[in-house]
């Protein structure tokens, strides 16, 4: 037996996490009177909903079967009553599967190109920053940075809104609906685990959050794939008071994995004004520096700093 067969496959963790979340009454079945010690669906019963063999169905969930047929792959999306983007990521995992040997993941880029920086300073006051695939905070505008209270202390390496959410005390008052945040930021980077599981970036953040976090890991274990690109958030900022904000997510094209996230209010509005205020507040105190940071920035660009 292979190391990925003794350890399972993405894919198998996924069919196990999304088997134990199907109700039995959704698909048309009852416990009965024995005990069931897991919750959701049992392996055979999974199988025959599927229309597949238990033994094949036991060989994919252990990894000990990487290989099956595109109709093989729905039937089982239609079982586990997955939703369009679900079945979409079970295709991935099936087909990253199928491959002989796993391609080498891709080095992460922390550069921001200058244009972008100065996209950021042209949206002022709309607070806004520009994240990596993990959720590194790699560039802001005054707002963007000043919108996460405390962060800016920590040493730009370490800057991330994962780890911020889980790990900073300032963040569970800062959001209204702090469950709500943490889950889809789960999501993302469930996705990203997916389809690349040895990415460096994602294997170091998800083992510390795994380590110092017992909300992430309960989190991660549910493997849900569903993030928000767009909504709104409110929060109870220290310096500002509560603002609602609506946020919109956009890939960047030409930087691989780069997502810039801006916020937004109607003008002459309170959250407006104060949206305004964290601007000023945010350009009157520059973000603070380590001494490793000073060390960073002569070999690259200061992420957190829109025109450096």
């Amino acid at each position: 037996m292979t190391p990925q067969q003794q350890n399972g496959t993405e894919l198998g963790r996924f069919l196990r996490a999304r088997r134990a979340r199907v109700p039995l009454e959704a698909v048309g079945l009852t416990a009965g009177s024995g005990l069931r010690r897991t919750p959701g669906l049992r392996r055979e019963e999974l199988a025959t909903l599927a229309g597949i063999s238990i033994d094949y169905y036991v060989r994919l969930e252990r990894g000990k079967e990487t290989r099956p047929s595109a109709s093989v792959v729905d039937s089982l999306a239609r079982a586990l009553l997955l939703e369009d983007d679900e079945l979409e990521h079970l295709r991935s995992l099936a087909a990253r599967a199928a491959r002989s040997a796993p391609e080498p993941p891709a080095a992460p880029s922390r550069t921001v190109r200058p244009a972008v920086k100065l996209l950021l300073e042209s949206l002022r006051p709309q607070p806004a920053h520009v994240v990596s695939r993990t959720n590194d905070l790699l560039a802001a505008n005054p707002g963007g940075l000043r919108l996460l209270p405390g962060i800016e202390e920590w040493p730009v390496r370490e800057r991330n809104i994962a780890r911020y959410l889980f790990l900073h005390p300032a963040s569970r008052d800062l959001f209204h609906d702090w469950n709500t945040q943490v889950r889809g930021c789960v999501a993302r980077l469930r996705a990203l685990a997916g389809t690349d599981p040895d990415a460096p970036d994602l294997t170091r953040l998800a083992g510390e959050l795994l380590v110092k976090s017992p909300e992430f890991a309960r989190l991660w274990e549910r493997y849900d794939i569903n993030g928000h690109s767009h909504g709104r958030k409110t929060f109870h900022h220290p310096e500002v008071g509560d603002l609602t904000l609506g946020y919109q997510s956009m890939e960047l094209e030409g930087s691989p994995g780069h997502r810039m996230v801006t916020y937004y209010t109607e003008p002459g509005t309170a959250d407006h004004d104060a949206m305004v205020l964290l601007d000023m507040l945010g350009q009157e105190q520059p973000a603070k520096r380590t001494p490793a940071d000073n060390g960073l920035a002569a070999a690259e660009d200061d992420p957190t700093s829109p025109l450096a």
